[in-house]
């Protein structure tokens, strides 16, 4: 008999199960099944900002998703010991008093502001300022751990749909995070006082922490809006951590993923943050998920965070991460967006004139563009690579900026233009942008006596750009590691998972036996990080004028 574990993440687009040997380490299966509504965009507007995703296409894609991954493993039923999940966040759901997402009840199947409202919606933005004015203001400083209260996170986006949608303001018991949600639909759970909230939600969004006794005050949150208030009081499961033995899977879902029907159900987490588990993250460890957006965590003991007043870099939870250790998270709103928003730039005549040239053919128009739709990224990098110093200077804040001191409403910037600027000029330029600005987050850490022995990435860019990590390698003047964990979210809920099964005493453990092991993939260059050290103090400079102005 084999022991089995499952790791389900669920990220912006798909789900993704791995399946492994929870002694080995051993993969037996993957599989991806992408949610089909939100392909089509149903139910998002992005020009206000608005991006939701309907519980249908959790609920059907899991199910593909699971069934094809044990299909696949060639694994007897009972070969399935465990279950555990991540996903985006914060990502919150209306829920009635069964704990039934509202947009599965007839009246508001197809209301948006009755589903899942995306990590990424910044419809609350008004919402957020609001709340920062009264969580600082308060009798007790409620932004001390997390800093600026971001439109994304659990409070803001409660308090702009009750605002707006009366009719969600008197179905909705509660509001669950995804993270959350999920084990309690495997395990049959339909009492709100019962459910599982997970320690990462809890302290990162929702800003639970034991030094306010729990969530901000009754009081607090009711002098927004009475109905924060009626959160507050049903708000009365304590946090667990991920990794923690929740129960097991009810029989309706053991019948429908055919798994066994004493499968355990643990606690899950947010996607960066198994991610970060799967990647090897501990006390020392620094993990940075590279992609569209970047995100930086780490753990540490919580008597060496003590007096620290790190609100201005990074968020602090209790047990999230790795439960025992204090979490730690910062994140840079834009990362990879920046090179695929100037590629875009780029490709406009393209896209507008070639397809009505008449010169070629439509169908010889389309494949042309879809060629260069393809090399463009590349090709800028590698002359970008090629060409030495530039006299350019840019800033990574087109998505905001979330860390330091959170402004979502920065912009970017670029300086020393001149009509002899090229376009792998400008490319490296927002490119050490980004990385700069992952410097400054970095340094934050450093500055308050964090920890950092060693730095590992993962994510899209870190495995397909040498360039940037060699970059972020002189940059940060550190060796850096790149993960080839092709499933990192994945395989961290599947250690999660294999804690939870009693397979490991705790998620070290775990990670000791079934991580890749650490190597230095980029070292830095003293000559070039001499020099990105005086570029550097330049888009500092950059930054505090456009601050200013």
């Amino acid at each position: 008999m084999r022991s089995l574990v499952a790791g389900a993440d669920f990220g912006t687009d798909s789900v993704r199960v791995v399946v492994i040997d929870a002694l080995t380490g051993e993969k037996a299966a993957t599989a991806v099944a992408y949610y089909p509504r939100w392909q089509k965009q149903m139910y998002c507007d992005a020009a206000a900002n608005q991006f939701r995703q309907h519980p249908l296409d959790y609920i059907e894609s899991f199910t593909e998703c699971m069934r094809e991954a044990m299909a696949r493993t060639g694994a007897r039923k009972g070969d399935l010991r465990a279950i555990a999940i991540d996903t985006t966040g914060s990502t919150p759901c209306p829920v009635d008093r069964s704990c039934t997402p509202l947009a599965l009840l007839d009246g508001f199947r197809d209301d948006p502001d009755a589903m899942f409202h995306l990590w990424k919606d910044h419809t609350a933005v008004e919402e957020a300022k609001e709340i920062n004015h009264v969580f600082s203001t308060a009798k007790m400083d409620y932004t001390m751990y997390q800093g600026i209260y971001s439109s994304e996170w659990y409070w803001a986006k409660i308090l702009r749909t009750v605002r707006n949608n009366e009719r969600v303001r008197l179905a909705a018991w509660t509001w669950l995070e995804h993270s959350d949600w999920l084990p309690a639909l495997l395990m049959g759970i339909t009492d709100p006082d019962k459910l599982y909230r997970g320690s990462t939600g809890a302290g990162h969004k929702a800003l639970w922490n034991s030094h306010f006794g729990g969530l901000p005050d009754r009081e607090c949150l009711g002098s927004m809006d009475p109905y924060l208030a009626l959160i507050y009081d049903r708000y009365n499961s304590v946090p667990k951590p991920a990794g923690t033995r929740l129960g097991v899977i009810a029989r309706e879902w053991a019948e429908k993923l055919d798994v066994p029907e004493d499968t355990i159900i643990g606690g899950g987490s947010f996607d960066a943050h198994a991610g970060a588990v799967g990647a090897g993250v501990r006390p020392g460890t620094m993990v940075k998920v590279v992609g569209t957006s970047a995100v930086d965590m780490l753990v540490e003991d919580k008597e060496r965070l003590e007096g620290k007043d790190l609100r201005a870099y990074c968020g602090l939870a209790e047990d999230s991460i790795v439960p025992g250790y204090i979490g730690i998270e910062a994140s840079q709103a834009a990362f990879g967006d920046v090179y695929t928003w100037f590629g875009s730039l780029l490709m406009w005549p393209l896209n507008e004139l070639v397809p009505g040239s008449g010169i070629v053919p439509p169908d010889i128009a389309e494949k042309l563009l879809e060629d260069v739709r393809g090399r463009i990224i590349r090709e800028l990098e590698r002359k970008a690579e090629q060409i030495g110093d530039v006299d350019l200077t840019a800033l990574d804040w087109f998505n905001g900026r979330r860390y330091p001191f959170l402004n979502e409403d920065a912009k970017a910037a670029i300086s020393g233009l001149s009509l002899g600027s090229t376009a792998p000029e400008i490319y490296k330029a927002l490119a050490e942008a980004t990385v700069f600005g992952s410097r400054r987050v970095f340094e934050g850490y450093i500055e308050n006596g964090i920890n950092i022995e060693r730095i590992i990435m993962t994510g899209g860019i870190a495995k397909k750009s040498p360039f940037i990590m060699q970059m972020m390698a002189d940059v940060l003047e550190r060796p850096v590691m790149v993960s080839h964990e092709e499933q990192v979210p994945a395989l961290g809920a599947a250690i999660y998972a294999a804690v939870a099964a009693g397979f490991y005493p705790d998620v070290i453990a775990a990670q000791d036996a079934l991580c890749e092991p650490y190597r230095e993939s980029y070292l830095p260059d003293a000559e070039r990080s001499k020099k990105y050290l005086e570029k550097y103090q330049e888009y500092r400079a950059l930054g505090g004028f456009i601050d200013k102005s």
